[in-house]
């Protein structure tokens, strides 16, 4: 149900998505979307409001930067009170690491903030960028029976689905299918109607107020594992000046090598109080780390487990956490702990 009286604010970051081809010479140049209803007559046929807020420049995505996480927060938060929805156009490179960012610091999140962009610009005659952004505007307006939002979470729509924003990744560099969600089911599925997963969507606490986390910290870094990987590549990564966490790329269900200079090298980085959290290299399934042995020598130095999140989710917690200024204990004992539906705990 979709209120004539309902307000989105899209707010237009970068990416492919914001590109219109010049029919005189080819050119790529950019769409203006503070004039959205005059250069796209779909938009005119939707039922509510939307007005524009605009990134000046552009960001690419391969440019995004916890500083601009920030500026976002910031827009939705000077808004929060004058719109029922929020649909963010992004670029589709690091979508995923947004969106999770985003969902951790938005809290008990009340409206719909849906990121969405294309794999070709909105201007390309097979564009599926104006499929995306007028289906994303519709959820972020869409309301249930009593007049409240029907998805308030931060979400990733893209190709006839809509994801947990912190579940998703991007799958695919040349189709239009770019994301999944591997290990959450999807929240809706658009097709002749949109079709929501009521039991899937997370419930705020509306008797409590939202609110905007912008602690972060940066001191930390991806590490994956691969066969042959040297002592001197795990040293520098785990030796890096002011360190403070890992998210540590395993084999299968959380193994890796049981080389003692490997094992010597996570000890002693544990014991500075780096925290090392494990996750799979898999796209599907999670981290057990009593499976196997190579597993379980990790769970008995002190490595912590990253469940189902993915690498994208763990980087963005690790930096909200430490941001906070919580102990490496603390940090530990919540990245194995459900915050927006980001993981799965089993067992």
């Amino acid at each position: 149900m979709i209120d004539r009286n309902t307000n989105v604010l899209l707010i237009y970051t970068g990416g492919t998505i914001g590109m219109v081809e010049n029919v005189e010479t080819g050119a790529l140049e950019p769409f203006n979307f503070s004039h959205l209803r005059s250069n796209m007559p779909e938009i005119k046929r939707l039922n509510f409001n939307v007005e524009t807020y605009l990134f000046d420049p552009p960001i690419d995505s391969s440019d995004m930067s916890p500083s601009i996480w920030q500026q976002i927060v910031k827009v939705i938060e000077d808004h929060y009170d004058e719109y029922d929805g929020f649909v963010i156009l992004h670029g589709t490179d690091t979508m995923a690491y947004t969106a999770s960012a985003l969902s951790l610091m938005l809290g008990n999140l009340t409206k719909p903030v849906i990121l969405t962009g294309s794999q070709l610009p909105i201007g390309k005659l097979r564009t599926d960028g104006k499929e995306n952004l007028i289906t994303a505007l519709e959820i972020a307006a869409d309301k249930n029976a009593i007049g409240r939002p029907i998805v308030p979470e931060l979400c990733i729509y893209m190709q006839n689905l809509l994801m947990r924003g912190n579940r998703t990744t991007k799958v695919n560099a040349d189709h239009f299918s770019a994301f999944n969600s591997p290990n959450y089911p999807y929240l809706a599925e658009a097709g002749l109607d949109i079709r929501y997963n009521d039991q899937f969507i997370l419930k705020p606490d509306y008797e409590k107020p939202v609110y905007f986390n912008y602690a972060m910290d940066s001191h930390v870094v991806i590490l994956k594992l691969f066969p042959g990987i040297s002592e001197e590549s795990v040293r520098a990564h785990l030796g890096i000046p002011g360190l403070k966490g890992v998210v540590l790329e395993t084999y299968g269900t959380g193994n890796s090598p049981i080389h003692p200079w490997f094992t010597d090298l996570l000890q002693d980085a544990i014991e500075r109080g780096i925290v090392i959290l494990n996750v799979t290299q898999c796209l599907y399934g999670g981290v057990e780390m009593h499976r196997y042995e190579n597993g379980q020598r990790l769970e008995k130095l002190g490595a912590v487990s990253g469940h189902d999140i993915t690498t994208e989710a763990a980087l963005a917690k690790l930096m909200i956490l430490f941001g906070e200024g919580k102990t490496p204990a603390e940090v530990s004992r919540l990245m194995s702990v459900s915050l927006r539906g980001e993981l799965t705990v089993r067992g």
